[in-house]
């Protein structure tokens, strides 16, 4: 009889521990999800890399105000203004859905961090939240793959009477960069002479050119095949600003 206590408590110990277990297992599980939830919820407002920088929650804020050496890329439609003189509302979010979904999955394979959406304007920049190797090879590349799918789009839309191509500007330089807004609502964001340069460079652009900046060539120069645009005087700086024009990557 006592053989029989021992062994039944013996079984009703391991029973608890199973139980306790279990309920351990329950709650890591349950936080693993919560977890992943939240990092889904992130993701539809910041960029990948920043949100599982937020949900990890190292030593270093990543929203903290910091400077860094980024490349940015600025792109919008040619003909758009146009377009929604003339469109339906309706048309106009459809060509937008079409365009931010097939431009967004090329910055999303570039790693690049999207500061915003703005109409047909969108403005990317590399090396930040997480530094990545050649940032200026990556926006150019990205920009490159861009033009190339558009032309897939442009071809489409010419066939329901809509004349859109795209324009781009790269530039690099020193940008601040941090959290921008108020409580519950803040956008991840960069500004600095390099965010206005490539927006700027973008606005002289045609269509189908990707016009970049002197110091973005010289980490790329073996990379990719150039023409010299010109020194184009730009608004906000005071000195012209030696531009080329990105005609493909050199060997393709």
């Amino acid at each position: 009889l006592l053989r029989i206590k021992a062994l039944h408590d013996t079984v009703q110990s391991q029973a608890a521990e199973l139980a306790e277990l279990n309920r351990t297992l329950t709650r890591r599980v349950e936080a693993q999800v919560a977890e992943l939830e939240r990092l889904s919820r992130l993701k539809r407002f910041f960029s990948p890399q920043l949100a599982e920088l937020i949900v990890a929650g190292g030593a270093e804020d990543p929203l903290k105000t910091h400077r860094r050496d980024v490349t940015v890329v600025f792109l919008d439609l040619r003909g758009y203004t146009a377009f929604t003189e003339t469109a339906e509302p309706e048309e106009v979010m459809g060509v937008l859905r079409e365009y931010h979904a097939e431009m967004g999955t090329l910055i999303l394979a570039h790693e690049g961090t999207l500061e915003r959406f703005a109409g047909d304007g969108m403005m990317i920049f590399f090396n930040d939240p997480v530094p990545v190797p050649n940032p200026a090879e990556r926006a150019i590349r990205m920009a490159l793959a861009m033009r190339d799918r558009m032309e897939h789009l442009a071809a489409l839309w010419r066939r329901r009477g809509y004349n859109l191509e795209i324009g781009v500007g790269i530039a690099q330089g020193y940008a601040t960069i941090g959290a921008i807004g108020f409580e519950g609502r803040w956008d991840y964001g960069a500004i600095g002479t390099v965010t206005n340069l490539a927006f700027r460079l973008c606005g002289e652009a045609k269509p189908g050119q990707i016009l970049a900046s002197r110091r973005v060539l010289t980490t790329v120069e073996e990379l990719v095949e150039v023409e010299l645009v010109g020194e184009l005087a730009l608004k906000g700086f005071s000195r012209p600003v030696s531009t080329f024009n990105l005609l493909g990557l050199r060997g393709a």
